[in-house]
């Protein structure tokens, strides 16, 4: 039996960060197990956006920590090679008057509490940033220029390749069928390709997080939650250099961003539909759902009410019941490390995710505090629900 400092299983965006810190931080001997290929699961179907904007605080502080990696991604890497396929666009997000006002408010107020550049424009302003659209009915509207969108797979690929580099040994095409416990201590997994031994593992599985409710008898809040993504082609191009936008006026909250350099990808940052089982294949999306979020669209983007259906897809979150990360210790398992449940901005705060599960693995302080993403919230009624509501903006 095979015997490592660590063990974490996935390799997606998170677990490849994972994986890189650890070895950052001294771990000699690392193993890496997912069940395909590395970021081929739920982070290849990622949309990619990249801001610090939340309702959620300790989320804002998560996000900002990551941006300074993704803003250096290679040399953060010491990889000149490496490359998160940052598009510097800048994030704008509105509110008409209504319930999401003065959510947005707070939520502008504490980015800007927390050092990071935000601008209040007015319509005029943000007509200039993104004129294919049109901002009547916007009471307030922020800016955030150093966000954009990036690409979750080259990401993951890259922490991947750098963990190798430290001696990390990623094994593809392995799915881990059992977690070994022993008096309440972890003491490795038992995988399809035999039993690796570790006192310390590292549960980075998203969708497939209620495998350690099944291992351990410890419930996971977790389901899979499925959402589509359209990407359409308008008469007037949505540019590399347009910003991303999020309509909080819009009934789906939409959120859209450059596709291509021309098209538009857009989507709900709502509730999706939600899945009996963990499926990361592509799912049907109805011809109702098309005609509904470009009728919203059009709403916003006056001449996409021609727009045509350029190609759409879908992508499955990993949901909790107030759509944030459990992130940290299980206390009844020793030596089980987890981070689960990122309702769709996993990728956002991946890098700060993994040095901070790596730092809690090896029994270092943590760059950011865990504790507000405990699993015992859910126990103690200590939810880090967004003011937005129910949706992938918390």
């Amino acid at each position: 039996m095979e015997s490592y400092d660590a063990i974490v299983i996935g390799a997606g965006v998170i677990g490849s960060s994972v994986a890189y810190h650890l070895a950052r931080f001294g771990a000699r001997n690392v193993l890496v197990l997912d069940r395909t290929q590395i970021g081929a699961g739920t982070t290849s179907q990622s949309s990619g956006i990249l801001r610090t904007h939340y309702s959620v605080m300790e989320n804002v502080e998560m996000a900002k920590a990551s941006w300074s990696i993704f803003n250096d991604f290679s040399g953060y890497l010491d990889d000149e090679e490496a490359s998160a396929g940052l598009v510097k666009c800048g994030y704008l997000v509105c509110a008409p008057e209504g319930s999401k006002l003065e959510p947005l408010r707070s939520a502008l107020a504490g980015q800007q509490a927390q050092g990071i550049e935000v601008r209040l424009l007015d319509q005029a302003q943000a007509r200039e940033l993104l004129p294919i659209a049109k901002f009547d009915d916007a009471a307030l509207i922020g800016y955030e220029p150093e966000a954009g969108f990036a690409d979750a797979y080259m990401v993951a690929t890259g922490f991947a390749r750098a963990a190798r580099r430290k001696g990390v040994k990623i094994m593809e095409g392995v799915n881990v069928e059992r977690l070994l416990v022993e008096g309440g201590k972890v003491v490795g997994v038992e995988t399809s390709r035999g039993t690796f031994h570790s006192n310390t593992v590292v549960s980075t599985q998203n969708i497939w997080a209620k495998d350690i409710e099944r291992w351990t008898g410890v419930a996971s809040p977790v389901v899979p939650e499925r959402h589509a993504v359209l990407a359409l082609e308008g008469p007037e191009a949505y540019s590399f250099q347009m910003p991303v936008f999020k309509d909080l006026g819009s009934p789906g909250m939409l959120y859209c961003r450059s596709y291509g350099g021309n098209q538009m990808l857009v989507s709900e940052g709502t509730v999706g539909e939600t899945l009996a089982q963990p499926d990361n294949e592509q799912g049907d999306i109805s011809l109702d759902y098309i005609v509904d979020v470009g009728a919203q669209v059009a709403e916003r983007f006056p001449s996409y009410e021609t727009a045509g259906l350029a190609s759409s897809w879908t992508g499955v979150y990993d949901v909790t019941p107030d759509w944030n990360p459990v992130l940290g210790r299980l206390p009844e398992v020793q030596g089980l490390v987890v981070g689960y449940g990122f309702s769709g901005h996993g990728f956002k705060l991946s890098p700060a995710v993994g040095r901070v599960l790596a730092q809690e693995a090896l029994g270092l302080a943590t760059d950011v505090p865990l504790a507000p993403y405990s699993i015992e919230r859910f126990r103690n009624g200590r939810l880090l629900t967004g003011k937005y509501g129910l949706g992938a903006v918390s």
